[in-house]
């Protein structure tokens, strides 16, 4: 099996780093180490990949210059108008310095025909650039394209697979269109969602990193494609991949990459994940990661479903046909199970593939009692579905027409069909409908029926398509972070990530979700966070401050850091200290708790300014702020307060903020108080 042994930082004044990769994996492996080497990690850390056994791990962790040897994990893959529903309209104010934002995208590729990928009007790549293109298959980088490679470490290609930068699966093209697509007029998916589909700094170049394929995502080849994004000169990276489970830093190829990336300055923009928004489901959590997640638009796409008594549902479906004014029969899934492999009503209820008779369905629209892709309804020929979810926050596309109900709507076809002699119904195509009371508190930048470019010789076959998920949110806090970037080229991946959360739209609640824990600080404000007033600054130093408070030892963290750092009593911080934007605090439930936590503001807003603290919605919790007030006589300066919290609580989650303005600018951080060993909120 591959595993990825990570070394630490970049080795200088070597000749040959592959040389000495080789060198200590002949000594664990014997001959042919050559032949069992995947990647040499060597143009922004030290590391590389490698074919070995269960034993051979064991010898090469035990060696000095090793931090951590990691199996080649397979990961998953986690717009008209949600641009403007962050409130950043097509007129935005626009800094010439966009053109030289570099971001890199790593995913399944782009399909460089799209036109949100034209470079008509863009001049030459800037000069820091140093990427290069894999141009195979017909597939070449322009002037807004303007870096592609591939990567795969193992495994065989699957049909529809390219071995190439191009994209065949369609997720590459539609996150790289969210975050720097250009403008697009009268883009849809076939006449849905109509409108100008834009990225969030369509002036940004995009550096294209093939690390997923239909089968997924490997880890050996995510650090392959940040040791070359991060030596290519690119200033925001964006990856919309998780599911690990490890809790170390060094044992997570997106947490190594995303380091050795801050280290340079540039910030990682990563999806939180697509299970949430329940208790320890975030993926991508290391601080120095910005994590997205993502919350609905104010656009739902409805489908209805009429019956033959002449009764109207409306549920949710992206259908781009429908039936008209034609009913066809309609069966319950329970009726008709695929006897002879097997299965009775209580398995064929959920429209499993090859649950269902398909004598018994073709022609026929099928209620399911779950929601499914409807792969094998569509196989079995059945003309349409209609599904039931308890949770109604999705629209999902599929291959015929469908409609996904409400529990109590879907209970109500079910009658029906019990009591009719000849059920009918009928599966309209979807319309769009504008949904004032968006976004809900479960999520933090726009993730959810989001119309972007898209792979043609994907499913479906079309030039856009409306997806959903956390892959799409992360994209726009890369579009964001890279809009931030080029009014400020300066500012740390720290104050980046700082301007977009204090400035965050704070969320709604809702009795499903409690408090940020779900959805972070808020949904993302590209405008305001131009100007944040104060930044929660950070570097590689305060990180280190973090790693050493957490039990690294001196020898790990020079390997990580490539310099003298050791764990001392003068930086052996703790989390609490880390100058985040945010604070958190886990508690036991019911007994006494008290917290102190140090942060340093830096004023990036008016020279001569006065900020004053204020604790909102804080309860029954004890939270106070010294110094209350903060006189700042020039930019750039910096000044510390602790922020105290005491109190005592029963609840899961608590929740408060704090507030500091100068009555311009209004810095808003959370304040979470949550207890251990819940798992609901």
């Amino acid at each position: 099996m591959v595993h990825i042994v990570y070394m630490g930082d970049q080795l200088k004044d070597v000749s040959s780093v592959k040389s000495l990769h080789i060198d200590l994996l002949d000594q664990v492996v014997g001959s042919g180490a050559s032949e069992r080497l995947v990647h040499s990690y060597k143009r922004s850390f030290n590391g590389f990949a490698a074919q070995l056994s269960d034993e051979e791990v064991e010898k090469i962790a035990s060696m000095n210059e090793v931090v951590s040897v990691i199996p080649n994990k397979r990961r998953e893959l986690h717009t008209t108008k949600s641009w403007d529903f962050t409130g950043f309209p097509v007129k935005a104010n626009r800094e010439p310095f966009e053109r030289d934002v570099i971001i890199g995208m790593l995913d399944t590729g782009i399909w460089p025909e799209s036109e949100s990928f034209n470079n008509e009007g863009i001049g030459p790549p800037p000069q820091k650039w140093k990427g290069t293109c894999q141009s195979l298959f017909n597939f070449t980088c322009n002037n807004k394209i303007i870096g592609a490679k591939y990567y795969r470490s193992e495994g065989k290609l699957k049909e529809g697979d390219i071995d190439s930068p191009r994209d065949s699966a369609g997720h590459g093209s539609h996150t790289a269109s969210i975050a720097a697509g250009r403008q697009v007029h009268d883009a849809s998916l076939h006449g849905l969602a109509k409108g100008t589909a834009r990225g969030g700094a369509p002036a940004a170049r995009i550096a294209v990193y093939k690390i997923c394929w239909l089968e997924g995502c490997y880890d050996a080849d995510i650090l392959a494609a940040f040791d070359d994004a991060i030596a290519d000169g690119v200033d925001i990276i964006s990856l919309s991949v998780g599911g690990t489970d490890v809790e170390d830093y060094f044992e997570d190829a997106s947490s190594i990459g995303a380091f050795h990336a801050m280290k340079n300055g540039i910030l990682t923009s990563c999806s939180g994940g697509n299970s949430g928004p329940m208790f320890s489901t975030i993926e991508n959590f290391s601080p120095w990661i910005l994590t997205v997640a993502a919350n609905t638009i104010d656009r739902q796409f409805l489908a209805e479903v009429r019956l033959g008594n002449g009764n109207r549902y409306e549920g949710l479906a992206i259908n781009t046909f429908g039936f008209k004014n034609t009913m066809h029969p309609l069966v319950y899934a329970g009726d008709v199970p695929n006897i002879s492999a097997g299965f009775n009503g209580s398995t064929s209820r959920y429209c499993y593939n090859g649950s269902l008779e398909k004598n018994l369905v073709k022609g026929k629209i099928v209620l399911c009692d779950t929601l499914n892709d409807a792969s094998g309804l569509s196989l079995d020929g059945a003309a349409g579905a209609v599904m039931q979810s308890e949770f109604l926050d999705v629209a999902y596309p599929f291959p015929l027409p469908v409609t996904v109900l409400g529990l109590l709507d879907a209970r109500k076809v079910s009658q029906y069909i019990s009591k009719a002699s000849h059920p009918k119904a009928n599966i309209l195509k979807s319309r769009v409908f504008d949904d004032p009371a968006a976004p809900y508190p479960d999520l933090s930048a726009p993730g959810v029926d989001i119309l972007a470019a898209w792979s043609p010789i994907s499913s479906p076959p079309a030039s856009y398509n409306i997806i959903s998920g956390t892959s799409m949110a992360c994209p726009h806090a890369t579009g964001a972070a890279a809009y931030v970037k080029s009014f400020h080229p300066t500012w740390s991946p720290a104050a980046i990530k700082s301007a977009l959360m204090t400035t965050a739209y704070p969320m709604k609640e809702s009795k499903n979700i409690d408090a940020e824990l779900a959805y972070g600080a808020g949904q993302i404000n590209p405008t305001r966070a131009l100007n944040p007033g104060l930044v929660y600054d950070a570097g590689e130093a305060d990180y280190i401050s973090m790693l050493c408070g957490q039990g690294y030892s001196t020898k790990k963290l020079r390997l990580v850091t490539g310099d003298n750092s050791r764990c001392s009593a003068t930086n052996n911080g703790t989390v609490f200290d880390l100058n985040y934007p945010s604070f958190a605090l886990s508690v036991e439930s019911g007994k006494l708790f008290s917290a102190s936590f140090r942060r340093t503001i830096t004023n990036v807003g008016l020279p001569k300014s006065m900020y004053r603290a204020t604790v909102r919605n804080a309860g029954k919790l004890k939270i106070h702020v010294e110094p209350r007030l903060f006189s700042f006589k020039s930019l750039m300066e910096k000044q510390s307060f602790v922020l105290k919290v005491k109190g005592g609580t029963a609840r899961a989650i608590v929740s408060a903020s704090l507030e500091l303005s100068d009555g311009v600018h209004h810095v808003r951080s959370p304040i979470v108080v949550y207890t251990v060993g819940v798992t609901k909120p």
